[in-house]
């Protein structure tokens, strides 16, 4: 065992010095805490995140509560929800789907018996060690339950307190009450004393928060409140598109990645044991806890209020958007969240200059409808994203040598660019591939960004952008270069450049 692995980091050190590395993941890596209620579409999430955990630096790994999803006191305290819908459709509960606190163990054993093919792959896999040490159980009692302090709240607490200023992206998937909890605990232990002031600024300057909807009220009523410089990305609609009502969201061009004649065969099926633990339509799995999961039987869901599916069809990743936004696919979406991205896109709000939303101001035309479209940011990268997902799912079970993996696409040119009105712009680019197969390159103008018109010319390594010449000064220009490769599943990149009008 000893020589094989002194044989392995030769290996390694000898692929990292020749250029012939495993592919490697974005050069800084965002810190990142996930916090989980444990639906059925968080476990399919969390399946695929376990596939890009080479992306970021997974920090934590919390169970918690949400307003569908919360285990009870085990005293037979009956609890009634705060949120209307909920409250509507359960009424008083003990208890509500809970899925228990083993699930994410449990998917980290079988992440654990791909991950040596991983590795072959992205050296910055974490070791399935390392994810069993990150896992934590929250505030799970019930919905909003923030009222005690936990070990996954505790937990985020000392990773927020600790003295590296880096940003710490927490995830809620499912209630924001764990990270409120911890965010609670800070001012109990310091808010008199003489640097509360400090503590609360480098705390409000580190933290971000993507949250699904609200799904308790414990950001509105305590996070907004009392933290209300944190930063907070607000996805209350596009998740949608990754989510059940998918048929109804995602342009019907983009739905066959979602059928179960592509998720079956390019991801689920003959991919390892991880994901053959996906949840899907009519794959005849049940979690234990939810007795609304009937989606594995299609006989149960002839007449479901989603639509009508085949076998392996895509249920449901809802967050799924939370992670896709920490993925560098060259688009520069995380330090400007509303250019959009993998991840969504969203504007700043005029009221709380620290929340970023979705909706109606950071909408998209829909080519296939013709109307602005709150879902299109998320579903216009649906194609390039589910080839992307089978890429990986491949990972998990051939060598490097047999996969494909994405190109990267270069702009000789600075990604912003200052021209006048009426002037031409040039642009040349290009695209290399680790698996040496040829790119497609394309270059298209973001025009739902974009403030003011251009001509877009481009040929394979060229392009040529010819600003209007009414274009006002600040206006900009959103240039996407856009590379494809031949290989399969063909996997796409991108490079962004801003053209700014100049006085």
């Amino acid at each position: 065992m000893y020589l094989f692995k002194r044989c392995f980091l030769l290996f390694l050190f000898l692929q990292l010095t020749l250029g012939l590395s495993p592919i490697q993941a974005q050069e800084h890596r965002v810190k990142t805490i996930v916090t989980t209620d444990g639906e059925i579409d968080d476990v399919d999430t969390f399946i695929r995140m376990l596939l890009y955990a080479n992306e970021f630096k997974l920090e934590g790994l919390v169970y918690s509560s949400s307003m569908w999803h919360y285990r009870g006191d085990g005293k037979g305290t009956k609890f009634i929800s705060k949120m209307p819908m909920t409250k509507e459709m359960y009424g008083e509960k003990t208890d509500l789907r809970w899925p228990g606190t083993n699930w994410i163990q449990e998917l980290i054993q079988e992440y654990a018996k791909v991950y040596p093919n991983l590795i072959q792959h992205s050296v910055f896999y974490p070791s399935p060690e390392e994810l069993m040490s990150l896992v934590r159980v929250g505030n799970i009692d019930f919905e909003g339950a923030m009222d005690k302090r936990t070990a996954g709240s505790e937990f985020i607490k000392e990773k927020l307190m600790s003295k590296d200023s880096e940003a710490l992206f927490l995830q809620a998937w499912g209630g924001t009450n764990t990270i409120a909890r911890a965010l609670k605990s800070i001012e109990e232990d310091y808010t008199h004393a003489e640097n509360w002031e400090a503590v609360k600024h480098f705390i409000s300057s580190k933290a971000i928060i993507y949250t699904i909807m609200d799904q308790d009220d414990t950001y509105m009523n305590y996070i907004s409140k009392k933290w209300p410089d944190i930063k907070v990305f607000y996805n209350a609609f596009q998740f949608g598109a990754f989510a059940y009502p998918w048929q109804r969201l995602v342009p019907k061009n983009q739905q066959k990645y979602f059928e179960g004649r592509f998720m079956g065969s390019q991801i689920i099926n003959n991919h390892g044991p991880l994901l053959k633990k996906y949840y899907s339509y009519g794959d005849g799995q049940k979690q234990v806890g939810d007795p609304e999961h009937i989606h594995g039987d299609l006989n149960q869901i002839k007449n479901a209020q989603w639509g009508s599916f085949d076998q392996y069809a895509f249920i449901s990743e809802g967050d799924t958007p939370a992670y896709l936004h920490l993925v560098d696919i060259g688009l520069d979406n995380f330090d400007h969240p509303s250019y959009g991205g993998w991840g969504g896109r969203f504007v700043q709000s005029a009221e709380v200059p620290s929340r970023y939303e979705d909706g109606e101001l950071a909408s998209d035309l829909n080519p296939e409808t013709g109307k602005k479209d709150n879902y299109y940011p998320q579903t216009r990268w649906i194609s390039a994203i589910q080839n992307d997902f089978a890429a990986r799912a491949d990972w998990c079970i051939v060598p490097f040598e047999v996969a494909n993996h994405p190109p990267q696409v270069n702009v000789e040119e600075p990604t912003a660019i200052l021209a006048k009105p009426g002037a031409t712009v040039k642009l040349h680019f290009s695209s290399s591939d680790i698996d040496g197969d040829s790119i497609q390159h394309k270059v298209w103008n973001y025009t739902d960004l974009s403030t003011a018109k251009a001509e877009v010319k481009f040929d394979t390594t060229s392009a040529e952008i010819t600003v209007g010449k009414t274009a006002v000064p600040n206006a900009e220009v959103h240039l996407i270069v856009e590379g494809t490769d031949t290989g399969t599943p063909p996997l796409t990149r991108y490079r962004r450049v801003v053209v700014k009008i100049s006085e």
